[in-house]
């Protein structure tokens, strides 16, 4: 209600400055002044919007050197938590300082230009019909820029995707999406996760696994994604609804969820959670971020409300697509650990089909000895 209030009173004092400066010029032409309302520009008007054109200039440059020093620490480029993420640092790097290099010289000379060339009276524009030289300057520098680009690109995504599983242990993780929560899935000792459809979903079997399937009887299912560190793990990405996509930012990585078919990502972890919260640049934003919650805390009591609790780094799995109302809060906590560590871990998780198909209890046929003892003092008595 605030915003749409806030937006009125800006379309009012839009009409009111428009209705002003109508009046000013009915207030001019009364006086006996000359009004040129031939809708052309005259030099005077090419000169303030050349230089307006330098002030936009000036303008991008400042905001983006703001932007650098004010925004540039929230862009994850160190510190990655995947064996692949060095590179893909490196390739967002390259792009960056490519991106500003071309962004400052295009900017200059295309604002330098319009200044330089604005309409002049008596001066007419130089007809060229073309320049090879030119041509081939602008066409060759961007497509050897760009090709190097590319090529280095597609050259860190096959390591990435490349998965060889007779030369390296792999373990098999399936990520499921759905508004608004992940599940995981993880392959037992057979390493091969059972067929699932969603037609099957049903009761606890939230992700339609197909229980027929002798290599899903030893698949386990959790709300929470456990990781071994230094080993490849492949994801089998599915969703079950919408469009989602499984974002792990602190692994550089990222795959859409598609419905109806299964997407593949793989990485290997190599920064403990652990370890990675005790790295600087995690320690000095946990302070920064538990400062700021500490003082909302203080607004929160004041109130008679709960005050925040401490926040601890995690390791996070995100949706990055806007897929419904909840999109926000569409997240997994991603723990990596030792090998000793997971191997505990899952050794505690139970399977989907014991909980499918739970075991029945046991029927007691004997009596516990304190009711067998006065079962047999009765019978003795009823003999005597």
């Amino acid at each position: 209600m605030t915003s749409l209030l806030v937006v009125i009173v800006l379309i009012l004092l839009g009409v009111a400055v428009w209705q002003i400066s109508k009046i000013y010029t009915l207030t001019q032409i009364g006086a006996g002044a000359k009004i040129d309302d031939s809708q052309v520009a005259n030099d005077r008007d090419n000169k303030v919007n050349g230089y307006l054109m330098f002030g936009f200039l000036v303008f991008i440059y400042i905001f983006t050197i703001y932007g650098l020093f004010k925004w540039g620490g929230l862009v994850l480029i160190s510190n990655s938590a995947a064996e692949h993420g060095k590179d893909i640092d490196n390739l967002m790097i390259i792009s960056f300082v490519m991106i500003f290099v071309v962004q400052f010289i295009t900017q200059a000379l295309l604002h330098y230009f319009a200044f330089k060339y604005r309409g002049v009276e008596g001066r007419k524009a130089l007809y060229v019909a073309d320049n090879n030289r030119l041509e081939a300057i602008w066409t060759i520098v961007p497509v050897i820029a760009l090709s190097v680009l590319i090529l280095y690109g597609l050259y860190t995504w096959n390591n990435v995707m490349f998965v060889d599983p007779e030369e390296e242990d792999v373990l098999y993780v399936e990520l499921y999406a759905k508004q608004f929560s992940w599940e995981a899935r993880y392959a037992g000792e057979d390493q091969t996760l059972g067929k699932a459809n969603v037609r099957l979903i049903e009761g606890v079997n939230t992700i339609g696994v197909d229980m027929s399937d002798p290599n899903a009887k030893d698949d386990i299912v959790t709300s929470e994604l456990h990781l071994p560190i230094g080993k490849r793990v492949v994801f089998k990405i599915r969703s079950q609804d919408v469009l989602h996509s499984a974002y792990m930012p602190h692994f550089r990585a990222q795959m859409n969820c598609v419905p109806g078919m299964v997407t593949q990502f793989s990485f290997i972890p190599s920064i403990t959670t652990a370890e990675f919260r005790q790295l600087p640049e995690t320690v000095d934003k946990v302070a920064h971020i538990n400062e700021l919650r500490r003082q909302k805390s203080i607004e929160l009591t004041a109130k008679g409300e709960d005050a925040l609790d401490p926040y601890e780094f995690d390791y996070l799995l995100l949706c990055n697509k806007i897929c419904g109302s909840s999109h926000y809060n569409m997240q997994m906590k991603i723990v990596v650990e030792t090998q000793e560590e997971f191997e505990e871990w899952i050794a505690s998780q139970q399977t989907l089909y014991s909980k499918v198909f739970p075991p029945k209890e046991e029927t007691e046929t004997q009596q516990p000895e304190e009711v067998q003892k006065v079962a047999t003092d009765s019978i003795q008595v009823a003999i005597r």
